[in-house]
C-alpha cells in the first residue's frame, strides 16, 4: 500500500517538475539570447586609448545592467552617426556637433548623461613655436592667425573644428585667410603632432586631451604651445537609442543614467574608468543643452 502512494505520488509530482525545468531553461536562454547593447565613441583620439576606454566602460556597464554590453570601434564620426542612424549602435559617445546630427536622424534619441567637465567645455589654439606667435589676450587677437597654416582635428569635430572655426569668425577671421589649405588631421592627438613637427603653425584642438597628453609627457614643450583658450561651450556627452526601451524595457535609460552617475573615483576600477574618460564623475545632461552647437552647425554647413 505504500509502495502504490509513493508511486502514485511520484507520477502526480512528475509534470510539475518538468514544467518547473522547462521553465528555468526557458528563462535561462531568454537571457542569454537578448541582443547585446553595443556601445561606440567617436574615434576622436588615440585608436588605442578609446578602445581601453571604451572597452573597460562596457565591462562595468554589463555588471551594472545585467545584460551583455559590447563596444563597436568605427573608422570615422560619419561612422558613428551613420551607425547610431540604422540601429548597429545603441549608446554613443558623441562630441556636441555628431550628437546633434545624430539625434536629429532618430526621434526619441536623447542625451542621457555628460562629464563634470562637459557642460563648460574649451577648445584650445596651439602653435609651432618657430611660428613666431605668442599667446594670444582675447580673441580679437585671433587675427594674428591670418596668413599662417592651420589644421583642425575631424572635419566634424566639435572641440577640433566647429567651435574654433566660431570663434574664428566672430573675430573676422575667414578660412580663405589662412596660408594655403586648411588642414584636417582627423583627431586630436594627429593635430599635436602636425603642429609639433611643424607641419602646420597652428592647430585646434580639446583641451583636454592637450592635458592629458602634456600630463602624460607626449608632447614636446620646446616646440609647441597654447597660445589661446575658448569660452566655454557645451561638448561631450552620451546618446542613447529609443529601441533600447522595446529591446530591454521601458525604465532602462534612467538604468543606464544611474549606472553612468555611479561611477565612483573611491572604487579603484571605476576610477580607472573616470580617468581614462578625463573625468570625477557623470553628470545629467539633455537635448536643450545643444541648441547653440545646432545654431553653430548649421551656420557652417555642417548640419542641413
Amino acid at each position: 500500500m505504500k509502495k502504490f502512494l509513493v508511486s502514485g505520488l511520484l507520477l502526480l509530482l512528475l509534470p510539475l517538475m518538468a514544467c518547473s525545468h522547462k521553465s528555468g531553461t526557458s528563462e535561462t536562454a531568454s537571457t542569454s539570447d537578448v541582443k547585446p547593447l553595443v556601445t561606440g565613441a567617436i574615434p576622436d583620439q588615440d585608436p588605442e586609448k578609446l578602445q581601453r576606454q571604451s572597452t573597460k566602460l562596457a565591462a562595468y556597464l554589463q555588471k551594472e545592467l545585467g545584460f551583455p554590453v559590447q563596444y563597436k570601434p568605427v573608422t570615422d564620426y560619419t561612422a558613428a552617426v551613420t551607425g547610431f542612424k540604422v540601429g548597429d549602435l545603441d549608446l554613443v559617445w558623441f562630441g556636441g556637433l555628431t550628437g546633434v546630427q545624430a539625434r536629429l536622424q532618430v526621434p526619441g534619441a536623447q542625451a542621457i548623461a555628460q562629464r563634470d567637465v562637459d557642460e563648460k567645455f574649451h577648445s584650445i589654439f596651439i602653435a609651432n613655436k618657430k611660428s613666431g606667435l605668442k599667446p594670444l589676450k582675447d580673441i580679437n587677437d585671433l587675427k594674428q592667425l591670418k596668413g599662417h597654416t592651420l589644421t583642425f582635428g575631424s572635419e566634424s569635430s566639435t572641440s577640433g573644428r566647429l567651435m574654433p572655426q566660431y570663434f574664428l569668425k566672430q573675430a573676422g577671421v575667414e578660412l580663405t585667410n589662412f596660408k594655403g589649405q586648411v588642414g584636417f588631421s582627423g583627431d586630436h592627438d594627429k593635430t599635436i603632432k602636425l603642429v609639433e613637427a611643424g607641419t602646420y603653425e597652428v592647430g585646434a584642438l580639446n583641451e583636454k586631451v592637450w592635458l592629458q597628453r602634456v600630463d602624460a609627457k607626449e608632447v614636446d614643450l620646446n616646440k609647441v604651445e597654447v597660445i589661446w583658450r575658448t569660452p566655454a561651450f557645451y561638448d561631450y556627452h552620451w546618446v542613447i537609442n529609443p529601441q533600447v526601451k522595446q529591446r530591454y524595457g521601458e525604465d532602462f535609460v534612467k538604468k543606464v543614467q544611474n549606472a553612468f552617475f555611479k561611477l565612483d573615483p573611491k572604487v579603484p576600477e571605476q576610477k580607472e574608468i573616470l580617468d581614462l574618460f578625463q573625468a570625477k564623475k557623470f553628470i545629467p545632461t539633455k537635448n536643450d543643452n545643444y541648441v547653440q552647437i545646432e545654431q553653430v552647425g548649421r551656420e557652417i554647413g555642417k548640419i542641413k
